[in-house]
């Protein structure tokens, strides 16, 4: 049951730190900047955490420690870029 504990705590402590030391909008933001292109994106950012399509529109969504950036893309071009705040509970 100890063990179980420590495995219980170490794992917690782990997700905790993620959200408290992964990207935050403003290094998204700053990560993208110049980028024109869907290959550019994901070179520059990595895959999305979310794609939604819209005939020929995506949303490419990052998840950011303190909410999301949303690029709009139109036949590959990278045209419009969005943030949002983390939803509070």
């Amino acid at each position: 049951m100890r063990q179980s504990f420590k495995v219980i705590a170490t794992l917690a402590l782990a997700l905790f730190l993620t959200g408290c030391f992964g990207d935050t909008k403003a290094d998204i933001l700053k990560k993208a900047k110049g980028v024109d292109t869907t290959e550019q994106l994901e070179a520059a950012l990595g895959k999305p955490d979310e794609v939604d399509k819209i005939g020929p529109l995506e949303q490419w969504t990052y998840e950011a420690s303190d909410g999301k950036v949303v690029f709009a893309i139109v036949a590959g071009k990278v045209t419009l870029e969005a943030t949002q705040d983390k939803a509070k509970n």
